[in-house]
């Protein structure tokens, strides 16, 4: 599968940057994976944004108001897509003003890193490791221990 994960701003926190740049080369050696930087403006204006990057894939939104997985589910989750010949997704962690209601309805699924809300930066750190970590339990690496 070809991920796609879409911030609104890019990492200006340098250990949030060079932790995203970590996970995201680690996880380009096992999926094919890209990261689109949406530029901070009116929610209306980077929602539209957002919905242009992603109209072609699979629409995943992160929020804390979604949906959570454990590792072990979110390996799971992606082993069923890549069977049933799912090629794109779209992660999509919004801005400091979030998702707009109707833009969340717009998703294919609503997922949650964490109850706590999260700034953009570290959910994109969280976010990469938690993919990496999925596919290390896929090719039973033993980067996971449960």
């Amino acid at each position: 599968m070809h991920w796609k994960l879409i911030t609104v701003g890019k990492p200006a926190l340098t250990w949030a940057r060079l932790g995203a740049e970590d996970y995201l080369h680690r996880l380009r050696r096992v999926a094919k994976v890209e990261h689109v930087v949406i530029k901070e403006g009116p929610r209306d204006l980077v929602e539209g944004q957002l919905l242009q990057a992603s109209s072609d894939s699979l629409r995943l939104i992160l929020d804390e108001r979604g949906k959570a997985y454990r590792s072990l589910e979110l390996a799971r989750w992606i082993e069923q897509k890549d069977l049933h010949g799912t090629k794109r997704a779209s992660l999509i962690i919004g801005g400091a003003d979030g998702h707009s209601e109707s833009f969340r309805k717009q998703a294919d699924e609503c997922w949650t890193l964490s109850s706590f809300t999260l700034q953009h930066e570290i959910a994109l750190v969280v976010l990469a490791e938690q993919l990496y970590r999925a596919y290390s339990i896929l090719r039973n690496e033993p980067y996971h221990r449960e």
